[in-house]
């Protein structure tokens, strides 16, 4: 029980209630606003962290084709924009403002620079042809034309001299038939051979990988997706574990240095690039080893053997596939030298399966005649060659030898050139991302200041 020397002295205290209160409320009010920054500053700079992190992933693969609304005047002026605008996927020269994913509205140029700074590194286009085993093309060749070649040799000489065919003795003509099975292996062994000799100059691989991949977009994300899905997982989580620690930092800014409204926006700002950078560098950098950083070496680089097969895996079966190459040789830019080397090659060819017949046929049809039948069964013959690039198993097991290839060779790669490899189609890029998290980071901050003030 209190004394009455306790109440005297409670009564006679130099402040009185009235002015002591105050002062308690300011130091109670600052209490309560440094522990509401302490929960909301760093939970705003984490959460923006991890958000601005996982668009990014996004805003690299997705969506696949351009989406934006029409702006007045923007086709007008869009030609006097800076090159370096007018590349951005944000505008189109149509007049829209839009998005479209960076790597799909890349597909040109990425697909380029893979084959620059990757298929090139692996080996020439005389290399990949020989993975193919063009002995078992043949063969396999020899083993589709077998099934047909009695009916086209039956049609073009019925077609070219009808008279002559009816009039021959069925003899004659199942020699003619035993021959041209005979020599139909020996014929289309030089025709894969002629393919192999000269691959380089009716083969364009650059333009047939960008043709691919600007025809098929997704194949272009699945192949960063395939590779780095687990470091893009990593960097978009990484985001919250660096923003998070980060926003007290910002805290003990405004505590010790300045309370001003901008300090969230600015902060805001730097915390949202930063955590881009750093997320994009741990994935490359360093390239070798380095004792002095925390996490050694570029996380890509320490799967390199993992990164290695799974590359493989994709260039072998989505785009260095045998009918892919077959549908470049066929119908690509250098179609015609394909067909005139066929007809070249199989031309010759023609006098070989008719045997010791070619005098007699050649004198009964007429010099023209039989020369335009050589023509025409060139042209046949070579009709087999969409059906044998087509195979769709015979093309699994080409696929097979050509992973092993590139695995072998991507195995011999030195980090330096396995980074060059892996981030040379998204490297001129990656200053959208680091803007992306600015922004955001500076509109973290601004929806901080209007829930809770300065």
């Amino acid at each position: 029980m209190a004394s009455v020397a306790d109440v005297v002295s409670c009564l006679s205290t130099d402040q009185p209630d009235a002015e002591r209160r105050p002062g308690e409320a300011d130091v109670l009010h600052q209490y309560h606003s440094l522990l509401l920054e302490l929960i909301t500053v760093p939970l705003f700079t984490g959460v923006i962290g991890y958000i601005t992190n996982w668009t990014g992933v996004l805003m690299l693969f997705r969506p696949l084709e351009f989406h934006g609304i029409r702006v007045p005047g923007l086709r007008m002026v869009f030609r006097y924009l800076p090159k370096r605008v007018q590349v951005l996927p944000l505008f189109r020269e149509d007049g829209r403002v839009g998005w479209q994913g960076i790597i799909p509205s890349r597909a040109d140029k990425m697909a380029s620079l893979a084959v620059d700074k990757g298929l090139s590194k692996l080996g020439n286009v005389s290399d990949f042809y020989r993975q193919m085993e063009p002995e078992k093309l043949a063969a396999h060749m020899t083993v589709i034309a077998q099934s047909e070649i009695r009916a086209i040799v039956e049609t073009l000489i019925e077609r070219e001299n009808p008279q002559l065919w009816r009039n021959l003795p069925s003899q004659v003509k199942e020699a003619v038939h035993a021959r041209v099975r005979q020599q139909l292996p020996e014929i289309v062994e030089e025709m894969t051979d002629a393919f192999g000799d000269n691959i380089d100059q009716l083969l364009d691989v650059k333009l047939m990988v960008i043709k691919h991949f600007t025809a098929n977009p997704q194949l272009l994300n699945d192949l960063f997706m395939i590779m780095g899905k687990r470091e893009l997982r990593f960097m978009v989580n990484f985001g919250f574990y660096f923003g998070f620690p980060m926003g007290f930092l910002t805290v003990a800014f405004l505590e010790l240095v300045a309370r001003e409204w901008y300090v969230l926006p600015i902060g805001g700002i730097i915390i949202g690039w930063v955590v881009n950078y750093i997320g994009i560098s741990m994935i490359f950098e360093p390239i070798f080893p380095k004792w002095y950083c925390p996490w050694r070496q570029g996380l890509l680089l320490k799967r390199q053997p993992e990164i290695t097969v799974l590359y493989a895996a994709m260039v072998a079966e989505k785009v260095m596939t045998l009918e892919n190459i077959g549908h470049e040789l066929l119908h690509g830019a250098n179609a015609d030298r394909t067909k005139a080397l066929l007809e070249t090659t199989l031309r010759p060819a023609v006098d070989k399966s008719m045997g010791p017949a070619r005098v007699a046929v050649k004198f009964a049809m007429g010099s023209s005649n039989y020369d335009r039948l050589k023509d025409s069964m060139a042209s046949e013959v070579s009709a087999f060659v969409p059906m044998m690039y087509a195979d769709e198993e015979f093309g699994i097991h080409q696929a097979g030898n050509i992973k092993t290839f590139i695995a072998k060779q991507m195995s011999a790669m030195g980090p330096d050139d396995f980074v060059e490899l892996l981030r040379s189609a998204i490297k001129q890029d990656e200053w959208l991302l680091f803007l992306h998290g600015g922004v955001l980071g500076a509109f973290a901050g601004l929806l901080h200041l209007a829930i809770f003030g300065v």
